[in-house]
């Protein structure tokens, strides 16, 4: 009896220990159960001289449904989703080159169309000929990309919340940028809270700790993510792909979050007219990150289209 009730005494403190004394420990426990909750497995290929970890689940026959971060983020931002698709789909999450695990070189363009060739890379490593595409932001961008560049691979695409196209009315992000501010890059510990204020209407309540944890790896590739903003945000001001969007035929699937701050929801307007085989799903109580913000709707949505693409 004692020896049980000294087990279940080590159970309970060990959690509160990790923390208190390595949250990071602790945090990637927290992470490692959500994918498991989601039936993701974390692996890795090489691809063109480096490895691209990425996750997966579903069944290996079920159509493949390949979904990019954005900008700042990791493949782990579509764990929250993924429970309610890998029941019936094969879900593949990457990491870009710059981003999450994979390579963090800074002597590379991280242009979208560079961006787009090396994912490209990846479905080649990967065995995949075609599959369902889509992307966050960036990823809807680097999906565009691909959509237009390599029609073939492409089943339908799903842009959610996707930067390069401009709509008619300026974001808070663009506002903040002509002020020499980017509220996407984390510089002080206080910009954590601001960063997801800025991006997520319904925000998920972050502990003190973990918060410390996710500054800590901002702030290690703050240098990098200058240079790719840079980068993205040249394509999207000099090379947005708006007069390209008819050229675009895939079944599309337009997903937005009313009170986006980081790229407009105006910029639906412009995808739904320049791409004839779309339909749009706006959320009215959602930000720039639909999948993070309400999973279970986000999915439903995705669900009910891909059934019919």
């Amino acid at each position: 009896m004692n020896v049980l009730l000294l087990l279940i005494a080590l159970a309970v403190a060990l959690p509160i220990l990790l923390y208190a004394f390595a949250p990071a420990v602790l945090f990637r426990r927290v992470q490692a159960a959500l994918r498991r909750k989601a039936k993701l497995v974390r692996k890795t290929i090489h691809v063109d001289g480096i490895d691209w970890p990425y996750l997966e689940g579903g069944p290996a026959n079920g159509e493949i449904v390949v979904m990019v971060h954005g900008f700042g983020a990791d493949k782990d931002h579509w764990t929250y989703y993924a429970p309610f698709m890998t029941g019936d789909y094969r879900l593949i999450a990457p990491d870009l080159p710059g981003f999450g695990e994979n390579d963090l070189s800074a002597n590379r363009s991280y242009a979208i169309k560079a961006q787009a060739d090396r994912l490209i890379g990846f479905l080649d490593a990967m065995g995949i000929q075609s599959g369902h595409l889509g992307g966050n932001s960036m990823g809807g961008f680097i999906a565009l990309q691909v959509a237009l560049d390599h029609p073939k691979r492409v089943k339908s695409l799903t842009l959610v919340n996707n930067a390069g196209v401009v709509g008619a009315e300026e974001s808070d992000l663009q506002k903040a940028v002509a002020q020499g501010e980017n509220p996407l890059v984390m510089r002080e510990f206080a910009d954590v809270d601001k960063l997801m204020a800025f991006v997520m209407e319904q925000r998920r309540p972050i502990p003190r700790q973990f918060k410390k944890v996710i500054f800590a790896e901002a702030k290690r590739r703050e240098a990098l993510l200058d240079v790719v903003f840079e980068h993205i945000a040249r394509d999207a001001l000099e090379a947005p792909v708006t007069d390209r969007l008819p050229k675009v035929k895939h079944p599309t699937l337009i997903v937005w979050g009313r009170h986006d701050r980081v790229i407009d929801v105006s910029c639906v307007d412009v995808l739904a007219k320049g791409i004839k085989n779309s339909e749009t799903v706006i959320f009215e109580h959602l930000g720039h990150i639909p999948m993070m913000e309400d999973p279970a709707a986000f999915a439903g949505a995705h669900r009910a289209f891909l059934a019919k693409a």
